[in-house]
């Protein structure tokens, strides 16, 4: 089986070892070919807390760490220029 990997934006990095990514898939409007973005939340986990916001990253599917957590930050694609 193929393990699910997607690459996404760092939204927010306030928890402890946990990032939120926030994913875009885009895809044609079935009737109006439209192309529309769809926008989806993931709770990650990040083992030494280097990710900022803003950061672009490879996250991908693991075991439950938590109730939300099912995704891994892999590794952090583009570091972002925002100072925080």
């Amino acid at each position: 089986m193929p393990v699910k990997e997607k690459i996404g934006i760092v939204v927010s990095n306030k928890m402890q070892k946990t990032v939120v990514v926030k994913v875009e898939s885009r895809y044609p409007h079935p009737m109006y070919s439209k192309t529309m973005i769809k926008t989806r939340k993931y709770f990650a986990h990040d083992e030494m807390s280097e990710c900022n916001i803003g950061d672009q990253v490879l996250v991908t599917e693991s075991r439950p760490r938590s109730k939300k957590k099912r995704w891994s930050v892999t590794k952090i694609m583009s570091k972002s220029s925002l100072i925080t």
